[in-house]
């Protein structure tokens, strides 16, 4: 059997992984990207969505506008936590804990200072898909690379103290593209848990569907496509409400990113589908 052949096909919310990593092999053939992830093809390819693939009907405007909004907003979130993941190393942090891991290759398209310990959480399935394409490429991770299969919704601090994830240690966690396929309850416990292996000087980088995101794309989705397992949107206030978890947060928006970043989106405010809600947290 080949390798292809032995994969499990991406399905249910793990695929959008792959149509992420899609997203990011287009940026990375730019000319002038925001990154480069040279994995971003061959698991976008594995999935089958490669760059070669059909795209998607054209459909209306109001469609071709959510396409646009939500390839922009991957774009700038990943810059994003890319730069945050560099101010935290920069600032001694050598722990670092993705959490709904999919098709992330930062531990092998980044630079990371020496000692550092990163850990991707996922369930098995995805993990395992992602192994075999990385197998076939050949990667090699440019840190110590430690993957935990977990369901977010179990025990994944057991899963992940066991594979050696010290809490006393100050540690950074991504939550990129995760949180709006949780209900608030499992969100919340989600930021409970992290926030209980968290030490002082710990830092966060996550992503918050953008208030009214679930309205504009969940209720006319199609079935089985990303934004129709969309479930939870940001608090009114979330520089608050991570306050009283116990993180001193700042929130901005994609189309202020995009901007800082030489990437202006040029649609009007109206009109800007993408989700939004870039967080940077410490924790006191």
């Amino acid at each position: 059997m080949t390798e292809a052949r032995g994969r499990t096909k991406p399905s249910g919310v793990w695929a959008t992984a792959v149509g992420v990593a899609r997203v990011r092999a287009r940026e990375t053939a730019r000319e002038d990207p925001l990154f480069r992830d040279p994995l971003a093809l061959a698991f976008a390819t594995a999935g089958g969505v490669g760059l070669d693939s059909p795209p998607p009907e054209r459909g209306n405007e109001e469609e071709r506008r959510r396409r646009f909004g939500v390839a922009s907003s991957i774009i700038i979130r990943t810059k994003f936590l890319d730069d945050l993941l560099e101010r935290a190393t920069e600032a001694g942090i050598r722990q670092v804990v993705l959490l709904g891991a999919g098709m992330d290759s930062r531990a092998f398209r980044m630079s990371w200072p020496a000692a550092t310990r990163l850990f991707e959480v996922d369930t098995a399935e995805p993990l395992g898909f992602k192994a075999s394409v990385l197998r076939q490429e050949g990667a090699v991770p440019g840190c110590e690379r430690i993957t935990v299969a977990a369901d977010l919704r179990e025990d994944w601090p057991g899963a992940l103290a066991a594979a050696g994830h010290d809490p006393a240690l100050p540690t950074v966690w991504i939550a990129e593209g995760l949180l709006i396929y949780l209900p608030e309850d499992a969100v919340d416990l989600l930021l409970d848990r992290v926030g209980g292996m968290s030490a002082t000087g710990s830092r966060m980088g996550l992503t918050l569907g953008s208030r009214g995101v679930l309205a504009r794309f969940a209720e006319d989705a199609a079935p089985g496509s990303p934004a129709s397992m969309w479930v939870s949107e940001m608090p009114e206030d979330p520089v608050g409400w991570l306050s009283g978890l116990g993180w001193d947060a700042e929130a901005f928006t994609v189309r202020d990113r995009a901007a800082a970043y030489g990437r202006p989106i040029t649609t009007p405010p109206q009109l800007d589908e993408g989700p939004g809600g870039l967080i940077s947290a410490v924790r006191r």
